[in-house]
């Protein structure tokens, strides 16, 4: 993603957030949302992060929540004491692209997690009193660990207990990286398995108060609810898509990824 020259990942010095910041305020919006763009600003080090909430409540002292990516690694020198500290500052919630919960599928991809390390990272964020959005990547095990990938990833978030949880449709724009991590056997899975799929791990989720979407552009078939009050619901649309063909609407192909 940011291998092209102009958005090769950097981070910002302090002083251009500043002025970002102040010909924010200047605008005179009573802005409330702060999105610490666009890379994962959690790669940053305490220290800065601290400087740029300390900054962000001075310019724009309206603001109610500050998010960020957040990938489980970038978390593992930072305790929860930090974070909490960063919280208090209006750093609320943290998205976590997981993409799965199973440690074959993680190698495979070039994660650099593991089930361990990314269910660290979500206990921390908790133990932090920040809320974690959480995202798993439907299809990422292909035909061959579609099972194991569904269920890992199901344990994942029922250790983790996440605030929302969202799941999107792996897209790929080349196949020859990904065919290298599973050794030339990975296969893209179709629509009725992309639906059986997300079916095993909705069946397998166990969670308490989780706000669950899958209406992302590159799903077929959009689900929102939350979890485990409407599981019942949820699979009874999934089973309608898999076994009724026609009775669910699903996004036409043109929509998906736009």
């Amino acid at each position: 993603m940011y291998t092209a020259p102009q958005k090769r990942f950097r981070p910002k010095a302090q002083a251009d957030i500043e002025r970002e910041l102040q010909t924010a305020a200047a605008q005179g919006w009573p802005i409330r949302r702060v999105f610490l763009a666009d890379g994962d600003a959690m790669t940053l080090s305490f220290r800065r992060l601290l400087a740029i909430m300390q900054a962000i409540r001075h310019y724009l002292p309206t603001v109610q929540r500050v998010s960020s990516y957040c990938l489980p690694r970038n978390l593992h020198n930072k305790s929860a004491e930090e974070l909490a500290e960063l919280r208090q500052l209006g750093l609320s919630l943290m998205y976590v692209g997981c993409e799965s919960g199973d440690d074959t599928v993680l190698a495979a991809i070039h994660k650099g997690e593991t089930f361990a390390s990314s269910l660290a990272a979500l206990q921390k964020i908790k133990a932090a009193g920040m809320k974690s959005s959480v995202m798993i990547l439907n299809g990422m095990g292909g035909k061959r660990y579609s099972e194991q990938h569904a269920i890992n990833s199901a344990r994942l978030m029922n250790a983790a207990q996440p605030d929302y949880l969202a799941t999107l449709v792996v897209t790929f724009h080349s196949m020859e990286r990904i065919q290298q991590g599973y050794n030339g056997q990975y296969e893209a899975l179709e629509q009725l398995d992309l639906f059986r799929e997300i079916r095993l791990m909705l069946a397998t989720l166990e969670l308490e108060k989780t706000i669950f979407r899958s209406d992302h552009a590159s799903n077929y078939l959009v689900l929102k609810g939350v979890l485990n009050k409407d599981k019942a619901k949820l699979l009874h649309t999934v089973d309608q898509a898999i076994h009724q063909p026609g009775s669910v609407q699903l996004r036409p192909e043109w929509l998906r990824g736009l």
